[in-house]
């Protein structure tokens, strides 16, 4: 039997909304509090809610004698971003850090149902829109109506992840315009600083298969709605360099 097309329309809207940061966080404007968002003490970077989820709780502070942002999220999901419109050549990378308190109970970013990180560095990339299927296009456009803000053409996560090999590409359970490539993976390094050092057009090749376009904006990310448990971390300032 074939749906109606109020089912399908349905389906999509569900879809984009249940795709997440993926779907949700690609301006090149100032971005706009949500509803009980609080005021960065860093106003180049501000918290995004998503749709139907609670708030992760990003907090600016010092720990280990340097400047972090602290990040709690109990059953949560949401950003802090930075608005940009930079170009990305051969010799840009990405310098970033982070530390987590442990590692979060039953996640698995291959499956929509468990796809929580405690820490994701991303990188939201402008792009042709015209090149991608029907589903996608329509998905971002029911977004873009939802949410004020058309979705990024391709977003670049950094994860860590509980399964996954480090250095493998993980295409979103939920939307296949999100890559994640795993840098940690298990247990080995909780409590430590991880340092890193990307460079973010090769890896943006490698995960899509294409040269990157103009990066709109990069965010912080701490998620754990999916598996309803508890992730804690440390980010370190997230620094571009050509």
């Amino acid at each position: 039997m074939h749906a109606k097309p109020v089912d399908t329309i349905d389906r999509l809207r569900r879809g984009a909304l249940l795709a997440g940061p993926s779907l949700l966080w690609g301006c090149s404007a100032a971005p706009t509090l949500g509803p009980g968002a609080q005021e960065s003490p860093r106003p180049d970077w501000q918290p995004l809610l998503l749709p139907g989820k609670r708030a992760t709780a990003y907090r600016r502070g010092k720990v280990d004698g340097r400047d972090a942002w602290h990040a709690r999220a109990d059953a949560a999901a949401s950003l802090l971003r930075r608005p940009l419109s930079t170009p990305v050549t051969a010799t840009t990378t990405a310098e970033f850090s982070w530390r987590i308190a442990g590692t979060i109970v039953g996640a698995d970013l291959r499956k929509a149902d468990a796809a929580d990180s405690p820490v994701r560095v991303a990188f939201a990339f402008a792009g042709d829109v015209s090149k991608l299927p029907t589903r996608t296009r329509m998905q971002f456009h029911l977004a873009e109506a939802l949410t004020g803000e058309m979705p990024p053409y391709a977003t670049l996560m950094y994860v860590w992840d509980n399964h996954a090999e480090v250095d493998s590409v993980l295409t979103g359970p939920r939307s296949e315009r999100v890559r994640n490539l795993v840098l940690e993976s298990g247990p080995a390094h909780v409590g430590q600083w991880r340092h890193y050092r990307r460079p973010l057009a090769a890896d943006f090749r490698r995960a899509f298969g294409e040269p990157p376009g103009r990066l709109m904006a990069v965010a912080i990310m701490t998620d754990s709605d999916n598996t309803g448990g508890h992730a804690e971390a440390w980010y370190g300032d997230v620094v571009l360099r050509t």
